[in-house]
């Protein structure tokens, strides 16, 4: 009798947008901010034997404030809708008042929200629909390990790959994580979108001149 053909095995990434955001602050790669995505999620997904990359998922919210952060993140999150082969999945940005010890005075921050929760029920969700073989985590966010223990109770098959981002680790995900991948500079840099995207109606988007 032959031996049967194995399929190969599907992977799903899940990207922790501002913690990888902050990651590549944190190291002045600048120049990585314009990053394609898919193209970075095919790239990770060669790490995996016998495995096809099925989605790519990127959990982000958007800012508000100072306009011209928030302009160049609008228009980001714009040529990645126009590239394609890609799920944004939104959370929000909420605007929190605390009074300052200092000066009595009630101040205003902005926090990011609903990103972890993004991620873990996708997470969960996929598992238990049997969507991977394999999910590809682009976080140290430790409030993911919850997730993966699930993911793990739901189909102990399922395996997580561990990928943190630049001055991003946790040592519990790296410990439940069924191996770990690391990100370098010089796939960031190869990975970048086009300085100049096209829509169909004519409009242009431009990469920031920060970003460069």
């Amino acid at each position: 009798m032959s031996n049967m053909i194995q399929p190969p095995r599907r992977v799903i990434v899940y990207i922790d947008g501002f913690n990888l955001y902050f990651g590549l602050r944190d190291m002045q790669w600048k120049n990585c901010y314009w990053l394609d995505y898919p193209r970075f999620a095919s790239v990770l997904t060669k790490n995996i034997t016998d495995s096809i990359l099925v989605n790519t998922k990127y959990f982000t919210a958007r800012i508000k404030s100072p306009q011209d952060k928030a302009k160049r993140q609008s228009n980001y999150l714009d040529a990645l809708e126009l590239r394609g082969n890609i799920q944004i999945i939104p959370g929000d940005y909420k605007e929190e008042k605390f009074n300052c010890s200092g000066c009595g005075r009630i101040n205003f921050i902005q926090k990011e929200k609903q990103t972890d929760v993004g991620i873990a029920v996708e997470l969960m969700m996929d598992a238990y629909r049997d969507n991977f073989d394999v999910a590809i985590l682009i976080s140290g966010d430790s409030d993911l390990i919850p997730a993966i223990k699930a993911v793990k109770e739901i189909d102990n098959k399922k395996q997580i790959i561990a990928c943190f981002p630049p001055k991003r680790h946790s040592k519990e995900i790296r410990g439940l994580a069924s191996g770990q991948i690391h990100i370098n500079e010089v796939d960031l840099r190869n990975c970048q979108l086009p300085d100049k995207i096209t829509a169909k109606n004519g409009y242009v988007i431009k990469r920031p001149e920060q970003w460069k």
